[in-house]
């Protein structure tokens, strides 16, 4: 126990560190952000309610997605969070309980949803739209190391790695060490080296000045990439993120608009 007791301070000292890093942030980007033009909505019925699950990043909770929720809002569309809390369980665990929030949103907006993960969060969404293509209609993320998870910064790692020997210790909610090996790792890592299905459409935002996920594997194959300067933990503040993300998103929610609307269609056709 004792063993571990610098190293669980310094995990902690880290995220600490990294949430102060998000606030400073937040504090220089959102005046740029809501001066942006982008932030103006041009048409309060653009998302057409399609339904948008946030899946926040490492160490955050889905408080830290509150602004892009708000945008989104504006346009019409229907976020909500993936209540997975603050992104420090299991992998596999998480995916499950991202699948059920997912099919809980599907039900309540009537139709596929759009998946917007940032970081750890971009690419536990994307194990989350390899599982249930049925339920998603498109799919970003912000800096997401999807080709190699353990390729984040050492720091960052590091700290995952301590919290899975926290949790040998009794301690819930933390991911394990199964999550760097054995069977949990190789099933995830083989998922997410798998191609999206042709019915998900993805971005993949990525930024060179990323000092924690390195751009080069934020690149996925198998969806559109787009850089944007901003970094890590800034992302989802950056006007340019919201300026790449509008078009596809109103195109997903018009392509869900378009099915939902000869599914209802057929259906009446069908009982007259």
């Amino acid at each position: 126990m004792m063993t571990l007791l610098q190293p669980a301070r310094e995990a902690g000292e880290t995220i600490r560190t990294a949430a102060r890093e998000h606030l400073l942030l937040a504090l220089l980007d959102i005046p740029r952000l809501l001066r942006h033009p982008i932030w103006r909505p041009a048409d309060p019925e653009e998302g057409a309610g399609l339904g948008v699950l946030l899946v926040p990043g490492f160490g955050f909770g889905d408080r830290s997605m509150t602004l892009a929720s708000a945008w989104l809002k504006a346009r019409g569309y229907r976020p909500a969070g993936s209540r997975i809390g603050f992104n420090v369980g299991c992998t596999t665990e998480l995916v499950d309980r991202i699948d059920a929030r997912l099919e809980q949103h599907a039900e309540e907006t009537g139709g596929r949803v759009v998946i917007i993960g940032q970081s750890r969060g971009g690419w536990l969404a994307r194990l989350a739209a390899i599982r249930r293509p049925d339920l998603v209609r498109g799919l970003v993320m912000l800096g997401s190391p999807v080709l190699d998870p353990l390729g984040a910064h050492p720091k960052v790692v590091r700290v995952a790695r301590v919290l899975a020997r926290l949790s040998t210790l009794g301690i819930p909610g933390l991911m394990d060490l199964d999550c760097f090996t054995g069977p949990c790792y190789d099933e995830n890592v083989k998922a997410l080296a798998a191609p999206l299905p042709p019915e998900v459409p993805a971005l993949a935002v990525y930024s060179r000045e990323d000092a924690i996920a390195p751009w080069q594997l934020c690149l996925d194959p198998y969806a559109e990439c787009v850089e944007i300067r901003s970094t890590h933990t800034g992302m989802g503040l950056d006007p340019d993120f919201y300026v790449a993300a509008a078009p596809r998103l109103a195109r997903w929610a018009r392509d869900e608009a378009r099915e939902q609307t000869a599914e209802h269609a057929g259906e009446l056709s069908q009982a007259s």
